[in-house]
């Protein structure tokens, strides 16, 4: 294990795990002309119930700022839409379209391709306690900051 320089930083190993995590996952999505944030913001979407804008922002951890520009390129491709929220419909919600499914759905299998073949390169269980791990952590961090 590296203890010294940037290799000791837990924010930098992250980060890096992240970018390589990514790197990969944008080559799976590039056959479909998405970018791993557009992916993201239609798999938040794809539970059908619509998300305010900054639901979404809080969903796929983007600024509302670059959330925007990626919902209008997404709208501009018909795979997103605004609508009304339906549980509220004076507030305006983002929903995926019909043609946003589909295109989750010729993606789905490849995604879970690129995480399987994480999976083996990291070994299955080491994958799956990373990930409890990660959530762990996350919900530590978020404890954290209510105490503070």
């Amino acid at each position: 294990m590296t203890t010294s320089g940037l290799g000791s930083s837990l924010a930098y190993l992250l980060s890096r795990a992240e970018r390589s995590v990514n790197r990969a996952l944008a080559a799976v999505l590039a056959g479909e002309d998405v970018t791993v944030e557009q992916w993201r913001i239609m798999r938040a979407l794809a539970d059908g119930r619509g998300d305010s804008m900054g639901e979404l922002a809080e969903a796929v951890l983007m600024p509302h700022p670059t959330l925007t520009k990626a919902v209008d390129r997404l709208i501009d491709r018909a795979l997103v839409y605004r609508g009304p929220s339906k549980g509220d419909r004076r507030r305006v919600a983002v929903f995926v379209s019909d043609r946003g499914a589909e295109l989750l759905e010729r993606v789905d299998g490849a995604v879970t391709e690129h995480h399987g073949l994480i999976a083996v390169a990291f070994g299955h269980e080491r994958t799956e306690r990373l990930m409890r791990d990660l959530e762990g952590l996350v919900e530590a961090l978020d404890y954290a900051e209510l105490r503070v």
